[in-house]
C-alpha cells in the first residue's frame, strides 16, 4: 500500500457507506444477502454472512474480471467434461448468477405461493436451499446444484477474504479462526509454539491504529 497502477491488476477500492451495487440488483442484493446468512449464519462466535459483506464481496466479483470469465476459454466448442476438468460451460460467472438467481426466484414462488425467499422461515429457506443442492431446477444451462455449490464457495470466499475485496467485515472471520491476517512478519513470535497468541488481524489496508482520524 497504496497501491500503483503498474501493480497488475490492485483490489478494488473499499467499498463506500451505503455500498452502491455495482452488479446485482437491489432484489438480487436482498436475496444473495439472505443465502448468505444460511450458508453462515450468525451465532454466538461471530456475524453471519450478510452482515459480514459476503453479498457485497461477491457483487464486486461479478462486476470484475471474475464475473466476466477473463481467465477462462469460453469459445467452445462446448462439450460435457470430468469434474476434474473444471467448470465446462460457455456462460460467464455473472451469466450464472443472473440466470441462477432469476430461476431461484421462481422456483421459491412456485413451491411457497408467490412468497420470496427472504419472506420465508429459516427453516424454509433450509429446505428450499437443500432441494436446490440437490438439482431441484435448471438454473440457465446447469442444474441448480452447480449453481448452489459456486454460491457456497463464494459466500465463502466473501467471509474469510481480505477485507479490501468487500467482505470479512472487521475482519471477523479471520478472528474466528484466529489467523492474524496480511502481517508483515512474526519474528517475536515464530519461537512461541503452542501458544495462544491472539494477535490482532491485519488486513491489506491495514487497522484501524494505523489511520488516526
Amino acid at each position: 500500500m497504496p497501491w500503483s497502477a503498474s501493480a497488475g491488476t490492485p483490489p478494488p477500492a473499499a467499498p463506500a457507506e451505503p455500498y452502491v451495487w455495482e452488479f446485482f440488483t437491489a432484489d438480487e442484493a436482498a436475496l444473495v444477502g439472505a443465502i448468505a446468512d444460511r450458508i453462515i449464519p450468525a451465532d454466538e462466535l461471530s456475524i453471519g454472512g450478510k452482515e459480514a459483506g459476503c453479498a457485497v464481496f461477491i457483487d464486486k466479483q461479478l462486476a470484475g474480471q471474475y464475473g466476466q470469465g477473463t481467465n477462462y476459454y469460453l469459445k467452445g466448442p462446448y462439450r460435457p467434461g470430468t469434474p476434474q476438468q473444471g467448470p465446462q460451460t460457455l456462460e460467464t460467472f455473472a451469466q450464472r448468477y443472473r440466470q441462477g438467481l432469476a430461476a431461484m426466484v421462481a422456483y421459491c414462488a412456485s413451491k411457497h405461493s408467490g412468497k420470496a425467499f427472504i419472506a420465508l422461515s429459516a427453516d424454509d429457506q433450509d429446505a428450499l436451499l437443500h432441494e436446490m443442492e440437490g438439482g431441484a431446477f435448471y438454473t440457465g444451462p446447469v442444474p441448480s446444484s452447480v449453481f448452489f455449490n459456486q454460491l457456497i464457495q463464494n459466500v465463502r470466499e466473501g467471509y474469510f477474504a481480505d477485507p479490501i475485496y468487500g467482505g470479512n467485515k472487521d475482519m471477523a472471520g479471520w478472528k474466528l479462526l484466529g489467523f492474524p491476517g496480511a502481517r508483515y512478519d512474526y519474528r517475536d513470535v515464530i519461537g512461541r509454539r503452542g501458544e495462544k497468541l491472539d494477535l490482532e488481524p491485519v488486513s491489506l489496508m491495514g487497522r484501524p491504529g494505523w489511520n488516526p482520524a
